[in-house]
């Protein structure tokens, strides 16, 4: 893949991160913004294994999403994600299966709450249908290139 310009955030471009290990099975991730964090593959420490953060990853794009369309009706007073989905090993390969993201929104009493909550269905369509980048890259399915650089 030719080098190309980093955009970050929400909008449309070039996305990346580096990882560097810091000893066996863990690592640290970094963004082109700076942050960190650390990865553990194992699942021994508090870190966030790679199927976690896969899993985090469509929770995070989906609520962002339902979010942005359903806060600017009114603030909830409770927004809840879960996702989750069992590993499974179909003959030599390992997958996720059963994939669920479940959302758990709540909104004031009043006129704007309830245009929210009626609005609710419709952004979790909207997110799971067209919006959200990861869950639609994993129902589209995408070509993934792992080379030696």
């Amino acid at each position: 893949m030719a080098p190309q310009t980093e955009t970050g955030g929400t909008g449309l471009g070039h996305r990346s991160v580096t990882m560097t290990r810091t000893h066996k099975g863990t690592y640290l991730v970094t963004n082109v913004r700076g942050g960190v964090m650390s990865v553990g593959g194992g699942g021994e420490s508090a870190d966030f294994t790679p199927v976690e953060l896969f899993l985090t990853a469509m929770a995070a794009c989906s609520a962002t999403d339902v979010d942005f369309i359903t806060s600017r009706i009114a603030e909830p007073v409770q927004f809840d994600v879960t996702s989750e989905g069992e590993k499974v090993r179909d003959g030599a390969e390992n997958h996720l299966t059963d994939i669920e993201v479940t959302f758990r929104v709540r909104f004031p009493q009043g006129q704007a709450g309830d245009r929210a909550r009626e609005r609710l269905p419709r952004a979790i369509e909207q997110t799971r249908d067209r919006l959200c980048t990861v869950s639609r890259t994993v129902q589209r399915g995408a070509p993934i290139d792992m080379h030696e650089a």
